[in-house]
């Protein structure tokens, strides 16, 4: 009989009975629903936020820039989450961040102009990107370095089933409801979720109690500055491909819901194959791939001249974006068990120094030429692939 360890069946410690045995069920329970939340909330907003800035709000380029970037300043400041653990346990303020996720996005139609969508984005942003690390603190500390894998992907292909209901939702729902109150809706289901989640028992993990300070070390260098260039990326994969297909080839938000649900049918079935491809190649293998990928698909974004390549390239790039599982299973395995919850939150936040430039600095760019922040992205590209080659994870880790 294999161990439940064996690197190539973790799967064996993360069933049912084996979760049960292990204490561990509740706590898989609250990763995924909470996470289903979270995405699904997320998803909401993403998916009417650029016809309802275009539409109803009226905003230009530089003004979705600048909305884009005030969403991502809570994430610079999610260091701060080490501090709340001073008063909350990391459950509770989990999901007490997923209500105020929730209350942002329940609130955003009512306020359609540029100080508004900025006030209501700043609201739902500061759950998001407190819950973000917790999560991820949570998953890394539960669960070891074989099952952490597995685990994330799982948890990542039920957040794509859930966007793939909110998707299918709004599809229906776009003709019959306006903005105010498919957002009312989407973001009141969320507040529920995180209140159910207040209402769990915690679950504390039987590691070292985790360090609440925050601190830089140089032996995590990498994992820092792989963590920085990916939120640069993820801003140009978030706003401005999604504008293009918006501005530029004039797609409907009956079209870009299309688009997502298709993301999201195909990363419900690859994203587990990401994470025991990881057990059986490595994190530099998989991460090669993504960056090798992102160059051609910013390449592409900036000179096709065709809505169908368009598409599939922002399909190949979402398809790509969960191959970034890769950096957090990389610094579990380099990590001091106690620095996980320190190192998520201080991870997350230089993911978000350049996210809050980079939509206000590509939109203003955009108004000279719609090229360049994807030009940017081939060299962010370039210089990730190069910096993944000195990836070295300890042999113990390993298997």
């Amino acid at each position: 009989m294999k161990r439940s360890d064996d690197p190539a069946r973790p799967e064996h410690a993360l069933t049912r009975t084996a979760l049960r045995a292990s204490g561990r069920a509740d706590i898989l329970l609250f990763l995924l629903v909470m996470t289903v939340a979270s995405t699904s909330g997320l998803q909401a907003w993403r998916t009417l936020i650029n016809n309802f800035a275009v539409e109803t709000a009226h905003l230009g380029a530089d003004q979705i820039g600048l909305v884009q970037s005030i969403r991502e300043v809570p994430g610079f400041l999610s260091m701060l989450v080490v501090y709340v653990l001073l008063v909350f346990c990391e459950l509770r303020a989990a999901a007490l961040s997923i209500v105020v996720l929730g209350i942002g996005i329940a609130l955003t139609g009512l306020f359609p102009n540029l100080w508004g969508l900025s006030l209501t984005t700043l609201i739902w942003s500061a759950g998001f990107h407190a819950f973000e690390p917790l999560n991820q603190s949570l998953t890394l500390q539960h669960f070891n370095t074989l099952e952490a894998p597995v685990v994330l992907s799982r948890i990542r292909a039920l957040g794509a089933l859930g966007n793939i209901v909110v998707g299918v939702a709004i599809y229906f729902l776009a003709d019959a409801m306006g903005y105010t109150e498919i957002f009312a809706v989407a973001g009141v289901c969320v507040i529920l979720v995180g209140l159910w989640g207040l209402s769990r028992k915690d679950c504390t993990p039987a590691g070292p109690p985790q360090k609440k300070k925050m601190y830089l070390r140089r032996k995590y260098w990498l994992y820092y500055m792989l963590t920085f260039l990916e939120g640069s990326r993820r801003q140009i994969f978030m706003v401005f491909a999604v504008f293009l297909l918006v501005k530029k080839f004039d797609f409907t938000v009956q079209a870009i819901t299309i688009l997502f649900v298709v993301n999201n049918v195909i990363n419900y079935f690859f994203n587990p194959m990401i994470g025991r491809a990881i057990n059986r190649y490595g994190e530099r293998q998989l991460l090669s791939i993504e960056y090798a990928g992102m160059i051609l698909v910013f390449f592409t974004y900036a000179y096709t001249e065709s809505s169908l390549v368009a598409g599939c390239m922002y399909v190949l790039d979402f398809l790509l974006f969960n191959f970034n599982v890769g950096v957090r299973t990389y610094y579990q395995k380099i990590a001091a068990p106690e620095d996980i919850a320190s190192g998520m939150a201080m991870g997350f936040t230089i993911n978000h120094i350049a996210a809050v430039v980079v939509p206000v600095l590509g939109g203003l760019l955009w108004m000279f030429d719609y090229r360049i922040p994807f030009f940017i992205g081939v060299g962010l590209g370039v210089l990730s692939l190069a910096l993944t080659q000195c990836i070295r994870t300890p042999a113990k880790a390993a298997g």
